[in-house]
C-alpha cells in the first residue's frame, strides 16, 4: 500500500508560531516541514518530543504526535517510547541549555545506548527563554545577564560530548544554510541508532550575531570547512585552504604549497573517532569550523532493538507473565 503524497504543508500545525520575528528556530521548523514528506514514514507514526526552552515549542507547530516535557528530560521521555514503540520515527528536539546543562546526563546516554531517535540540538549559545543568561556553550568573556563580569566557564562543545559517548551519527549545520541544513535533516532521519544535529541558530534578540562568522555568507567560506565523506578538507573563499594532519594534530595550510595527497581525506565512517574527535575540536577563530556529517556508523546494535528482543526472549521462554503473580512472587512481607 503507497503512502499519500504529503507536502511541506501538510505538517503545520494549527497553532500560532510564537517565536520572535526574525528568530533562526523559524528555519530549522521550515526545513524539518521540508524534510518530512520524503522520509518514507507516515504523519501518525512520527513523534517530536521536547524539554523546556524556546526550541520546545517545536511540537506544538508540526502536524504529528508530540509532547512537550520537562527541563532536559526529552531524551528519557523518548527512550521508554522508542522502546515500547520501535516502530514509530522520534525526534528530539532540544537546545544548548535544555540538553547540556540540567539534562546532560539524559542526552549522554540516549547517545551512548545508541537508541534509534533523531536528536536536534539548537545552539543559540545563550538562554533565551529565560531572558539573556549565559549557557554551558556560551563563550569565555561571554557578558549576560546573569555574567557581567563575563563569563569564566569554559564552553561545551556538542559535537566532542557525542563523540566521546560513541555515537554513531554526529552532524553540524546552521539556521542560515537552509540546503545544508535539509541535508542534514534528512541524512539524520536515515540513520539506525542515535543520530545528533547541532545547529548553529541565532538568537537574535540576546546572542545576535554570536556565530555570524558562520552564518554570513560573506565571512563563511574561510571560517568553516563543509565536510563530504571521502574528500580531502579543502575550504575558503578561492578554495585555497586546506587541512593537514602532521603528527597527532590538525593544521591550515595554503593547498598551492602543498602536494595533493597532503590533504586530509574526510572519513565519517571510520569507527575509530579519533580524528571526527580532532575536527570536533576545531574552533574559530584559530581552526574553521567543521559543518556537515563528522561520524556516520552504521551496523551498531541499537537499544530498543536490543530491549525488545529480551523481552521476545523471556515471552518465549517463560510465556506472557503476570503481574499480579509478580508481585505475589518471591519474597513478601505482611504489615500488621
Amino acid at each position: 500500500m503507497s503512502l499519500p503524497v504529503l507536502k511541506a504543508t501538510d505538517f503545520a500545525s494549527d497553532q500560532d508560531v510564537r517565536w520572535c520575528p526574525g528568530c533562526g528556530d523559524y528555519s530549522i521548523l521550515a526545513q524539518m516541514k521540508k524534510v518530512l514528506p520524503n522520509v518514507g514514514v507516515p504523519r501518525e507514526k512520527i513523534v517530536f518530543i521536547s524539554g523546556i526552552g524556546c526550541s520546545s515549542r517545536f511540537p506544538y507547530y508540526m502536524n504529528t504526535y508530540g509532547m512537550h516535557s520537562i527541563h532536559g528530560r526529552a531524551p528519557g521521555f523518548a527512550t521508554g517510547l522508542k522502546s515500547t514503540r520501535p516502530d514509530l520515527m522520534v525526534w528530539v528536539i532540544t537546545g544548548d541549555g535544555d540538553s547540556l546543562s540540567i539534562g546532560g546526563n539524559h542526552f549522554i546516554h540516549a547517545i551512548r545506548r545508541n537508541l534509534d531517535i533523531n536528536i536536534v540540538l539548537f545552539n543559540n549559545r545563550i538562554y533565551g527563554l529565560t531572558k539573556g543568561q549565559y549557557s554551558p556553550t556560551s563563550a569565555e568573556g561571554q557578558i549576560t545577564k546573569s555574567t557581567p563580569m563575563g563569563s569564566i566557564d569554559h564552553p561545551l562543545s556538542p559535537l566532542s560530548i557525542a563523540l566521546a559517548a560513541e555515537a554513531t551519527f554526529v552532524a553540524r549545520s546552521m539556521d542560515a544554510h537552509v540546503k545544508h541544513l535539509g541535508d542534514m535533516l534528512m541524512a539524520a532521519s536515515q540513520h539506525k541508532g542515535t543520530s545528533l544535529v547541532e545547529v548553529y541558530q541565532n538568537c537574535n534578540v540576546f546572542n545576535d550575531g554570536a556565530m555570524a562568522y558562520a552564518q554570513e555568507k560573506k565571512q563563511r567560506p574561510n571560517n568553516i570547512i563543509e565536510l563530504e565523506h571521502g574528500k580531502p578538507m579543502i575550504f575558503g573563499e578561492n578554495r585555497d585552504k586546506g587541512i593537514r594532519l602532521t603528527g597527532n594534530h590538525l593544521e591550515v595550510v595554503d593547498t598551492a604549497d602543498v602536494p595533493a595527497d597532503d590533504l586530509l581525506i574526510h572519513d565519517a565512517h571510520n569507527p575509530d573517532p579519533s580524528i571526527q574527535m580532532m575536527l570536533a575540536r576545531m574552533r574559530y577563530p584559530v581552526m574553521p569550523e567543521p559543518f556537515g556529517i563528522l561520524r556516520q556508523v552504521d551496523g551498531v546494535a541499537t537499544y530498543n532493538d536490543q530491549i525488545n528482543d529480551q523481552v521476545t526472549t523471556a515471552k518465549r521462554e517463560k510465556g506472557e507473565g503476570d503481574l499480579n503473580t509478580l508481585f505475589h512472587s518471591g519474597d513478601t512481607w505482611n504489615v500488621a
